[in-house]
């Protein structure tokens, strides 16, 4: 059996997060071999891989939503598409419709006669264009409107053009372009079976992102984020299964389209025998040392994280903040949170940039996370592994982490508001003033992790789905792991 996980903007190129859960189910499975589509801004990001693949990963293919087929040149016009009457309506549906023609968009993008370029600079895509632009947008210039249409259809057009590999069941990380590389992949393949995992919910995390970009012009968000919506409930219209973290995702999924009886919660896992006999604090340490292991992102707030411990850190002179992850995601932000620090004068934060987070979550008191955004974050049950409770904004699962869901272990650290300057320092002097309460959180967190989100459990999940899915397929499947 093969399996072709489909990936967007994360691995192998990004440490932690999407990227270290997609490495490890990788890991969990030797006896399977998979091929990995990976999807990514550019050229630029060819081969630039953070990550050694496993050796039953064979095959990565890279897709680029920013690529040379596209030039914008006025000679493209020479060699005009030929679209049928129902491709047409299938392009129409797909850029003004709400019920978009997917198995004829499929097809059309199939044709070996088709590029890019040429259906973009077609007269098909400009009188679409102009009955769209007449419907809502009139107040604006229409080549500029019409260019940005192009620039917004680019992404979406290069990844319907992409062939994936053959293979017996897609696994695709996402909604979006992920989720509609593996509705493609079944026009080739009808054999095949589609399961989509998602860790947050694509739609609404695209479109948050929408909202407080910079680079979109008001006037267009709502067309990229209903472009969003309909590439999610493509991908739900087309899934086998789809999988989620938690119940509220689960519902959320359900909201936006996706049938309730595709819908499976599989909680994250980590490899809690990897923490053990981990390199821990020492006894004449004076700091009380805080550790957030994140990207130095927006989306993980870290302004809000440094402005927090700045006023405990008034209160309490003995804390100090390491920041640990990747320091190149966002070089501006970056910068601007260096920037932060100066201006405060905060000496005791840390950034230590990537890191092995074997060599430095032992040593910290206690974990912090400020994300506006989060599914099941594996940071925090990397803390449980090491017994250290979390402090963390209430986003995605992580009041459940937190408080427990269906079980009785007791609270394994302190949730607090997103944004919320005062309350995350008055979270952070409570556990640096209370190192009993830490310790209780600590064992409460791990026996926690224990008993739900350790590897074995997402092996054993996630084994049961792909034999399922095999068998609808009728592939053989590995019998030596097989899960009844």
């Amino acid at each position: 059996m093969k399996i072709c996980i489909i990936a967007e903007g994360c691995y192998p190129y990004v440490i932690g997060g999407v990227s270290g859960w997609v490495h490890n189910m990788i890991n969990l499975f030797p006896d399977i071999e998979f091929y990995l589509v990976t999807i990514v801004a550019d050229r630029s990001f060819r081969g630039k891989f953070t990550y050694k693949l496993p050796k039953n990963l064979t095959k990565v293919f890279e897709i680029y939503l920013q690529d040379v087929e596209w030039t914008g040149n006025s000679k493209a016009k020479k060699n005009r598409v030929n679209l049928s009457k129902r491709e047409t309506l299938a392009l129409r549906s797909l850029i003004i419709g709400e019920d978009v023609d997917w198995v004829t968009v499929f097809r059309m993008f199939n044709r070996q006669d088709i590029s890019v370029n040429n259906l973009l600079m077609s007269p098909q895509f400009l009188e679409i264009t102009k009955e769209f632009y007449n419907m809502k947008y009139v107040d604006i210039t229409f080549s500029d409107f019409l260019w940005t249409l192009r620039s917004i259809y680019l992404p979406l057009f290069l990844v319907l053009k992409a062939v994936p590999p053959k293979a017996d069941i897609y696994h695709s990380v996402s909604t979006g372009y992920a989720g509609i590389v593996g509705c493609k992949a079944l026009s080739l393949y009808p054999d095949a079976r589609l399961l989509i995992s998602e860790h947050g919910i694509y739609t609404r995390e695209r479109e948050e992102e929408i909202i407080k970009a910079k680079w979109v012009q008001n006037i267009y968000k709502n067309i990229w984020i209903e472009q969003f919506r309909k590439l999610s409930k493509g991908a739900y219209y087309f899934a086998d299964l789809v999988t989620s973290l938690f119940e509220e995702a689960r519902s959320l999924q359900i909201d936006l389209g996706c049938p309730i009886s595709k819908t499976v919660i599989t909680p994250n896992g980590i490899d809690a025998e990897a923490f053990k006999n981990i390199p821990v604090k020492d006894p004449d340490d004076p700091y009380i040392n805080i550790g957030a292991i994140i990207r130095v992102t927006p989306i993980k707030d870290v302004k809000t994280m440094i402005n927090a411990f700045y006023f405990a850190y008034k209160k309490q002179p003995r804390l100090k903040l390491w920041i640990m992850g990747p320091l190149d995601e966002n070089p501006e932000y970056v910068e601007e949170c260096f920037e932060l620090v100066r201006m405060l004068k905060a000496d005791n934060i840390v950034f230590t940039g990537k890191i092995h987070t074997q060599d430095y979550i032992g040593k910290m008191d206690f974990m912090i996370l400020t994300s506006i955004s989060e599914g099941q974050p594996l940071s925090i049950l990397e803390g449980f592994a090491a017994k250290k409770p979390c402090i963390t904004t209430n986003v995605g699962n992580c009041y459940g982490l937190i408080y427990g869901e269906n079980d009785n272990f007791g609270d394994a650290g302190i949730v607090v508001p997103v944004m919320n300057i005062s309350e995350i320092s008055e979270a952070i002097l409570k556990l640096a003033n209370n190192p009993d309460l830490v310790k209780k959180m600590g064992e409460n967190g791990y026996k926690r992790l224990m008993y739900r989100y350790r590897n074995e459990h997402m092996e054993e999940t996630y084994r049961r789905i792909y034999k399922t899915l095999a068998n609808m397929s009728n592939v053989e499947y590995p019998a030596e792991k097989s899960v009844s």
